[in-house]
């Protein structure tokens, strides 16, 4: 049995994480994906803005659950996860053997964000909980996991040619 390419892709909120992972599934044979939003991990905290503001501990995390699956993943040539932490979670860190960041402005993200939850709240809703809090874990992204990545890509390119970018940049042995 061969291992697979773990690739990590991640952004901020909105950022085009799930996007570009199912488009990665679909271009490189064999792959399988596994997302990040699907799981319900023990120790998750229940506020993220909090979370933020109380200095980050990414440990608190149980990613058990996802380890297992990637261990369950093992007969196919690549695994894209759609995962936010990079390398910050140092349990699961081993698992990963390409870290991208797509590199979305904060104004962008949150028009898509506007955009895709219109019908869950309003819009002076989702722009205070952005101003008064909901930021800071937009720059914890920008801060912490982006300087981690293996490759950072342009988050205002569309999405082929961000995907194009992806695997032109994979390590040479796998593409």
């Amino acid at each position: 049995m061969t291992k697979p390419m773990v690739i990590a892709v991640a952004a901020v909120s909105v950022g085009g994480k799930t996007t570009i992972t199912k488009k990665l599934k679909d271009r490189l044979a064999g792959a399988q994906a596994l997302f990040f939003d699907s799981y319900d991990f023990e120790g998750a905290p229940e506020n993220i803005t909090e979370w933020v503001e109380d200095g980050p501990d990414y440990h608190q995390w149980e990613l058990d659950p996802l380890m297992e699956d990637i261990q369950s993943a093992q007969h196919a040539p690549f695994l894209i996860l759609d995962y936010p932490f990079s390398y910050k979670h140092e349990r699961m860190k081993p698992w990963i053997d390409y870290s991208v960041f797509i590199d979305t402005p904060l104004d962008i993200a949150m028009a898509r964000r506007l955009i895709r939850d219109e019908d869950k709240q309003g819009v002076e809703e989702e722009l205070n909980h952005y101003l008064n809090g909901g930021r800071k874990a937009y720059l914890e992204m920008l801060h912490s996991i982006k300087p981690d990545a293996d490759l950072i890509v342009d988050g205002t390119l569309g999405v082929e040619d961000i995907v194009e970018h992806i695997i032109k940049n994979l390590p040479s042995e796998h593409h």
